[in-house]
């Protein structure tokens, strides 16, 4: 009878170490898949903010895929504006920030919370911030995270670099302790924010020409081309949600006398203080336009002629009722003419170029009897045909 040969533990070894390859191997390939598919992701997202044209359209991207091809529990961003300007003229373009609960502003490079850059040697330029990676400190980061529900544990904040200048921070947190450690490598979220950086700094440049093409440059409130492109813009509006829109065309009576006395300058300022006074006595959602020279249009949005007339009238009681501080302490009465029209019955009817055309038309024939009737005064267009 043949005795059993005892099995070579040399074998079994070999064997064990062929299954511990085996389950590598298939660990490092699913983790290759799961890489690769994050890298796709990322690249469609990449792509899809590159092609945003507007500042709502970068902004509701960022804050709608990140997270989710991120799997991260909280994204925001912290936008570094001095001056207010950016708020500003996102504004006056229409941007709703309360659609955006994510986007904070801040005032100060300080507010961002990255250190100071440590010192160099002379000539050379100051090394850039790093990202700051670790645990959720409520105290410290919880402002960062404004209505979030989700119990967060560790955070990443990302300076967002435009040629080694800091103009805000990619603030990113997870559910996930391990998530964002001091020890882990910071290659892909540098680049994912340099990414963004780029985008928003176009589409901030973008926006800012696009505001100074709508706007008057001496007295800061939209002009005519803006005016013109909103009116059919609301017109389409107040038909589809049933309300009505009144416009004003106001002029200030004498302003050839004012510029002859006073020059040029003194016209100026009256213009800049006539825009204030008018931007004074409406409402965030209406919109003021100079149409040149001493002319300005306004929109009244969801306004009926009873309701135009009577912000007319306070437009102009609050012209007429305090003198205008000029140049060389010099200072002037001045009063300004307003005709006021509302949407016919019959606007419904017609195309929107033509309501717009006909609307404005009117205010400006009501407009001509206040001049005609002694200027100072509110004439609508209803109250003179009616």
């Amino acid at each position: 009878m043949n005795q059993a040969i005892p099995p070579d533990p040399r074998i079994a070894s070999l064997e064990a170490e062929n299954q511990a390859l085996r389950a590598r191997m298939a660990f490092l390939l699913e983790q290759v898949e799961r890489n690769h598919d994050i890298m796709c992701r990322h690249q469609a997202f990449d792509l899809e903010i590159v092609s945003a044209s507007t500042f709502p359209e970068l902004i509701g991207t960022i804050f709608r895929t990140l997270p989710v091809i991120s799997d991260l529990d909280g994204v925001t961003l912290s936008l570094l504006d001095e001056d207010d300007d950016i708020v500003l003229v996102m504004e006056k373009l229409g941007v709703d920030f309360s659609a955006f609960p994510q986007l904070l502003f801040v005032h100060a490079v300080a507010e961002l919370g990255f250190a100071a850059p440590k010192p160099v040697d002379e000539g050379e330029a100051a090394l850039p911030p790093l990202p700051l990676l670790g645990q959720f400190d409520a105290a410290v980061h919880g402002p960062r995270f404004p209505g979030i529900d989700a119990s967060l544990r560790s955070v990443a904040l990302v300076p967002l670099l435009r040629n080694k200048r800091l103009i805000g921070s990619l603030n990113l947190a997870s559910g996930d302790v391990t998530r964002f450690t001091p020890s882990l490598g910071t290659d892909f979220i540098k680049h994912m924010a340099s990414i963004i950086a780029i985008c928003l700094e176009n589409v901030i440049s973008n926006e800012m020409l696009k505001y100074i093409g709508l706007t008057d440059s001496l007295t800061g409130v939209y002009n005519r081309r803006y005016i013109d492109r909103r009116l059919l813009e609301e017109i389409g509006r107040a038909r589809r949600q049933n309300y009505c829109i009144s416009c004003m065309y106001i002029d200030i009576d004498h302003f050839k006398l004012v510029n002859d006395t006073y020059g040029h300058q003194g016209g100026d300022e009256v213009l800049r203080e006539v825009a204030t006074r008018i931007r004074t006595e409406l409402r965030r959602s209406d919109a003021l336009g100079r149409f040149g020279g001493e002319e300005f249009v306004v929109l009244l949005i969801d306004a009926d002629l009873d309701s135009a007339t009577f912000v007319a009238e306070r437009i102009r009681a609050s012209i007429a009722g305090t003198m205008f501080d000029l140049p060389g302490s010099a200072q002037a009465w001045v009063s300004v003419s307003i005709g006021v029209a509302s949407l016919e019955a019959d606007a419904a009817l017609l195309p929107i170029e033509t309501v717009a055309q006909q609307l404005v038309a009117h205010a400006d024939q009501a407009l001509y009897q206040a001049k005609a009737g002694g200027r100072n005064k509110v004439i609508s267009w209803q109250a003179q045909i009616g």
